[in-house]
């Protein structure tokens, strides 16, 4: 397959898919709560749920509407059905750490009866919520009055049948499991397995793989801590299951390589089988290419043979049969090259940039600065740039294509690199396991859009 090292350009074709805007979810203000950022978005598996999380540790989990007689367009809106604080501020009193209750990660469970189950994790705790409805209660107790106070035993003079009630629906969220205390190092992923029993959770030295009945026991299955802590030269930066084999998962390192492992082989998998690397360009060698080279996040594809990187600067795509060079690139934002000197200034280059597949494999996505994310379609290899902002937020207004100027002659209707808000930046995104609709998270908004049905 031949390599497709596509530019920067932020061009668009008339006939590519037309984004409009479908929702925003959060508030308008200019003073953003810290609390309030969102740092994680995932759909489940049919897409009818969208969850959020938040650095207050909460979890707001968004229903799509269904279509009724009555509000014909309303099907594919998201509505607010739960929100629940899933993580508490803690304090490690032996190391003297303050433990955030930041949420780095979600991630759904395949449904299996009425309820929902998702894992979330802050830095050092996951745990496995559930979520259910409730529209029926208990009434006509023999052992309690109406009001749930207990009644005297002599005064019970009749054997009652306790009977189901209707009620006002109600939505529950509960802690079902914790798993603790497995991870000296912050986690930066979890992944659950296609047997839907297991999972694994990574942090920058150590993966763990857990059974999710069994909380006082995890297995260390990679574990790159050299005896000698002055000797690190890596971390892990991401690590993730096969869609379909339950043996096999990949996990990245801050020095831009992928490693692919299958725990038949060994219990311990610090022998990877397979080892992805692109050779580098001495030529284009500087004082930040190995902060630029570190991915940031790893993605298979639904299909499972080809998996997705996301660096600083670009997006590349593997195929799992070929570890020499990736077989696609794509350039996010190569005219912030010559601006790497004041991103390191003022950090924005150690930016955690995360990137999703579309329900087909076909169309990618990726998050940049001033509130800009890109979709590149493999195929046609057309890429466009969009822009998360309340200006293009009337309903079903469709997004405009948006150009960086990278040249000396700014057109109109162009951005110029230099006038970018590097503060305003797209790090977490969705896409819809089945249908085209994305969810963007923009500092504390969250924005849903979806393509124009004509």
């Amino acid at each position: 397959m031949a390599v497709v090292a596509k530019a920067g350009g932020d061009g668009g074709g008339s006939n590519e898919v037309q984004w409009c805007f479908l929702q925003v979810k959060g508030a308008i203000d200019e003073d953003v709560a810290e609390a309030d950022i969102i740092s994680t978005v995932e759909f489940n598996y049919t897409g009818d749920l969208l969850a959020t999380g938040d650095k207050g540790g909460r979890v707001v989990i968004f229903q799509r509407e269904q279509e009724t007689k009555s509000r014909p367009l309303s099907r594919g809106e998201y509505n607010v059905y739960s929100t629940f604080q899933s993580h508490e501020p803690e304090f490690d009193y032996l190391k003297s750490l303050e433990i955030e209750e930041k949420i780095n990660k979600i991630r759904w469970l395949p449904q299996q009866n009425a309820a929902h189950f998702l894992l979330s994790t802050n830095d050092k705790t996951i745990k496995l919520w559930k979520i259910s409805e409730r529209d029926k209660r208990a009434e006509g107790y023999n052992l309690k009055d109406e009001d749930g106070r207990l009644r005297e035993p002599f005064r019970v003079t009749e054997l009652r049948v306790p009977t189901l009630k209707p009620m006002d629906l109600m939505v529950e969220a509960s802690p079902r499991r914790t798993f603790a205390n497995a991870h000296t190092y912050h986690i930066n992923s979890i992944s659950v397995n296609s047997d839907y029993a297991t999972y694994l959770s990574a942090d920058d030295l150590r993966i763990n793989l857990w059974h999710l009945e069994v909380t006082n026991r995890s297995f260390n299955i990679v574990d790159i801590k050299p005896a000698n802590m002055e000797e690190l030269t890596e971390v892990i930066t991401a690590a993730e299951f096969h869609p379909h084999h339950c043996n096999v998962f990949v996990y990245s390192s801050s020095k831009g390589t992928i490693r692919l492992c299958d725990m038949r082989s060994s219990a311990l998998c610090d022998q990877h089988s397979k080892f992805f690397e692109e050779p580098e360009d001495p030529s284009s060698r500087s004082f930040f290419s190995e902060i630029i080279s570190s991915i940031s996040d790893v993605k298979f594809s639904h299909s499972g043979r080809y998996m997705m990187t996301r660096d600083y600067l670009s997006v590349k795509v593997w195929d799992l049969n070929m570890e020499n060079r990736p077989v696609e690139t794509y350039q996010v934002h190569e005219y912030l090259r010559s601006k790497l000197c004041s991103l390191y200034e003022n950090d924005c280059i150690f930016d955690k940039f995360e990137c999703c597949w579309n329900g087909t494999d076909s169309t990618i996505m990726t998050g940049s600065y001033n509130n800009f994310f890109r979709t590149f379609e493999r195929e046609t290899h057309r890429d466009i740039t969009l822009e998360a902002s309340r200006e293009s937020s009337k309903p079903r207004a469709i997004l405009k294509p948006r150009k960086v100027c990278t040249t000396g002659k700014r057109k109109k209707d162009e951005i110029t690199v230099d006038s970018l808000d590097f503060n305003k930046k797209i790090l977490h995104t969705a896409w819809h396991p089945m249908e085209n609709i994305i969810a963007v998270a923009a500092t504390n908004n969250l924005y849903l859009f979806q393509e124009k049905v004509n």
